[in-house]
């Protein structure tokens, strides 16, 4: 195996590592929104968003409601 191989080996293995981390991260939601979605619904039913804000920051909006634009 020449030098150049042994280098394009390890540069593509590192490519695949870091899409292989990434895909359980980014890609999967992203493919599966209506079920992340779902969970999301029912993970934050309880929590009342003016309490976890911090102090002086504007309320976010819920990311389920339609906006009113």
């Amino acid at each position: 195996m020449t030098k150049n191989q042994r280098i394009a080996l390890v540069f593509g293995g590192f490519i695949t590592a870091v899409a292989a981390a990434f895909y359980p991260i980014f890609f999967y939601p992203l493919a599966h929104n209506k079920e992340y979605r779902d969970v999301q619904k029912i993970n934050r039913t309880a929590v009342n968003q003016a309490d976890v804000q911090p102090v002086g920051v504007k309320i976010w909006s819920d990311p389920f409601k339609p906006s009113d634009k």
